[in-house]
């Protein structure tokens, strides 16, 4: 899913004359809140799923994004208050979930990679645990969540490196020969949030067996606390790519994180969430923009982010937000960091006399960058900060109603208290096409746009 130009709207796209920053007061809910709806309806004014003759949840070059959109809203919404994206949400993520409710929908499921469906499956977790509200004609979010795990829990590699997931999903895809972080911490953290939600140990051992595999590996290193974007699996995963990106460290700390909760602050897990912790925040936050301020140094220096590169540090810092409520001892070292961050993205959110947000928070000015990807990193980091004003956990809501997978006969029945029945057999099928089935009525007023392309 990877591009590899940098996203360049730049010189054309800046003000001629001085402009004014989002107007934000970070010890101020209010402020926040305001920041975060700028942002946040800059960034659904990309999307046209919910509009006569477009395909709901549909993102034909980058499919993975709406996920991404979705489950930013997601946050937003539960954190805000502010319902008014909900309709395009739920219809959008119910669409895209095809027959199985694993989101392996036709019209994707021949070039998608395991980090891509985990992604949608993020997100249909994070749906159950805030509670969206549910369509009656469909399964609980939490069982899509689980036809996800069940999915990928079947592609579990025994054949090289003694484990994991590949990148991609079938041979003929160039990723196919590639063990990475991204699918395989996706998978750690889907599973580990499904242990906590469900109570069920089936979850819990698979987050043991992906993190055990993962620190045998040279994809996580327990000792130095680094994680490598990737290995081949054709030399059996002997070396890696030592290429650093925050949204494999937010992967992987999240879940430890929620199994630091799930076992009562084992030491295992406390281990793994201040080892990576305090390796991502050294990293990422780096001194000479004063320690507190966000940057994708890979790729923001050298001006060589693509699409996905722009949004990973907004995945990561409300991977940090989630990470502070399940791990409350964490709050007083991410805190400062998500309010520098928030601060410096709003004076970077001053372009085209609407507020467009740029892509390097650090310079503290809009930089001329534009696209749905800069205005949710910049609607995450605002949102994030108002864990500050509600420190109650996050992540105990119960979403849905008691439903059964399709895929496995699992059924989410944290509603009545009892452990979910699940099975790691799973399904490879392909969903039905995006265009079967009748759209839900969108009632919220979304503006369209132009979807940001590679």
């Amino acid at each position: 899913m990877l591009g590899t130009l940098w996203k360049t709207a730049s010189v054309i796209t800046l003000l001629t004359g001085a402009a004014s920053a989002i107007d934000l007061d970070i010890k101020d809910d209010k402020s926040i809140k305001s920041a975060a709806h700028t942002a946040a309806y800059g960034a659904m004014s990309y999307y046209t799923g919910n509009l006569t003759g477009h395909i709901p949840g549909a993102f034909p070059t980058k499919w993975w994004e709406g996920s991404i959109l979705f489950n930013t809203m997601i946050h937003y919404w539960y954190l805000t208050g502010d319902d008014s994206n909900n309709p395009a949400v739920i219809q959008g993520m119910n669409w895209q979930s095809g027959d199985n409710n694993d989101y392996m929908t036709a019209n994707y499921s021949s070039y998608i990679g395991n980090d891509d469906q985990s992604f949608w499956g993020l997100a249909a977790m994070t749906a159950a645990e805030f509670g969206l509200p549910q369509m009656s004609t469909e399964v609980s979010w939490a069982s899509k969540a689980v036809a996800v795990f069940n999915s990928q829990a079947s592609r579990w590699d025994d054949s090289t490196c003694g484990g994991g997931l590949r990148w991609q999903i079938y041979t003929y895809e160039a990723g196919y020969g590639i063990k990475n972080a991204m699918s395989n911490g996706e998978f750690f953290e889907l599973a580990a949030r499904l242990a906590r939600y469900t109570g069920n140990t089936t979850y819990s051992n698979w987050a043991e067996k992906i993190w055990d595999w993962s620190s045998s590996v040279p994809l996580l290193n327990n000792e130095t606390w680094i994680i490598s974007d990737s290995m081949s699996a054709e030399n059996h995963c002997a070396t890696s790519d030592n290429v650093q990106w925050s949204i494999n460290y937010g992967a992987y700390v999240t879940g430890a994180a929620y199994m630091y909760n799930l076992t009562n602050g084992a030491s295992k897990w406390k281990s793994g969430v201040d080892g990576l912790l305090n390796t991502s925040l050294t990293n990422f936050f780096p001194a000479q923009y004063g320690g507190d301020i966000m940057s994708e140094y890979e790729c923001e220096e050298k001006e060589l982010c693509n699409n996905s590169e722009i949004l990973f540090k907004g995945i990561f810092v409300r991977d940090l937000a989630l990470v502070s409520t399940v791990a409350p001892y964490t709050m007083d070292d991410i805190l400062p960091r998500l309010q520098g961050s928030a601060s410096a993205a709003a004076e970077a959110c001053t372009g085209e006399s609407n507020d467009t947000c740029g892509v390097r928070w650090y310079s503290e000015k809009y930089d001329g960058e534009k696209g749905m990807e800069e205005q949710l990193s910049a609607a995450s980091v605002f949102t994030a900060n108002l864990v500050a004003f509600d420190r109650s956990d996050l992540a105990t809501q119960a979403g849905g109603t008691n439903a059964t997978s399709a895929t496995t006969n699992t059924t989410d029945t944290r509603a009545s208290g009892t452990q979910a029945a699940s099975s790691a057999s799973g399904t490879s099928a392909n969903g039905a096409s995006v265009l079967v089935g009748g759209p839900l009525a969108v009632t919220a007023a979304v503006l369209a746009g132009m979807m940001a392309t590679f």
